[in-house]
């Protein structure tokens, strides 16, 4: 099936593009929104970040297709400025993140993201890098595991999961998705296992997070964008679930709160502070109804955008 780009028109509008503009996408995968950047760039570049190789391979002729004027950059976006630097590329005019794993790594199952299929734990966006989910549920501590799935996956039978993947492992390791999906479904109550939705869902999301470093990886990124964007330049992030989206909304408020002023103490109008980034999205924008109805995986897409006044 053809990768899906969510939120296309959504996020390309609110970039607000300018013909002459630097331009940024951090999340490159199939190139569906670095596409539609590209076409509407005649004198400006786009730079596209992916740490996926097949990613940035198979993007490469699309983009060419379009333009010259974009780059690729096998790397994390959370080296967006080291990155760019190596360009001279100090400020730029609007990022683009589309969160999560993209489509095609779902659905390729020899990745290993997905209790669908079964194969061998890796969940690296990164194929070069050395941890992999195999590690995270085979070495890690008991204790650590157990943090993981509830602050990284939200899951309430963290403990439980835990438990259950040391007891399994010292007996023999495991190696495979439907492994692992055996051994949480055993660690669950029955009155959970009979609730709608894969009762591994959140164990998978919560080591698949650990292992790409991604909500560390996502603060460093969005500190690093604000800082280089010029007048008028945007940031739209689009998150598909509540970690992510609310380390957006707390960094997005908190950069466009300007000091609070102690009431007591007067001040001149123009000595009173002002924040240098505006919110555009005061609530976050969901997928219309038609895109639900063509794309499942929006439904829970969220995307924020800001400003630099």
């Amino acid at each position: 099936m053809e990768h899906q780009s969510v939120l296309l028109l959504e996020s390309i509008t609110n970039l607000n593009i300018k013909p002459d503009g630097i331009y940024i996408d951090g999340t490159l995968g199939r190139a569906g929104h670095s596409a539609e950047i590209l076409k509407r760039l005649k004198t400006g570049h786009l730079y596209c970040f992916d740490k996926d190789l097949m990613a940035i391979n198979e993007s490469q002729r699309k983009l060419a297709e379009i333009s010259s004027n974009f780059t690729l950059i096998n790397a994390d976006f959370s080296c967006l400025k080291e990155e760019l630097l190596k360009y001279d590329v100090t400020q730029i005019d609007g990022l683009l993140l589309d969160l999560g794993v993209s489509s095609p790594q779902f659905d390729d199952p020899k990745r290993g993201f997905s209790y669908r299929f079964d194969a061998l734990l890796d969940m690296r966006m990164d194929q070069t890098q050395s941890l992999n989910a195999y590690e995270v549920i085979n070495t890690y501590s008991e204790q650590r595991l157990k943090e993981i799935l509830y602050r990284y996956g939200e899951e309430s039978y963290a403990k439980n999961i835990a438990n259950k993947i040391v007891n399994t492992r010292d007996i023999k390791p495991i190696s495979t998705t439907y492994e692992l999906v055996e051994v949480v479904r055993s660690a669950l109550p029955n009155k959970v296992l009979r609730q709608k939705g894969h009762p591994a869902k959140k164990t998978f999301q919560a080591i698949r997070i650990e292992v790409n470093n991604e909500l560390k990886a996502l603060e460093k990124v969005l500190v690093e964008g604000l800082s280089m964007l010029n007048h008028d330049g945007r940031i739209c992030v689009i998150a598909f679930h509540s970690l992510e989206d609310r380390i957006v909304k707390q960094l997005f408020s908190q950069y466009t709160k300007a000091d609070q002023l102690n009431k007591k103490i007067p001040v001149m109008p123009q000595d009173i502070a002002t924040s240098e980034y505006e919110l555009i999205t005061k609530k976050p924008i969901n997928a219309s109804d038609e895109e639900l109805n063509d794309n499942n995986r929006s439904h829970s897409a969220k995307l924020r955008v800001i400003r630099k006044i």
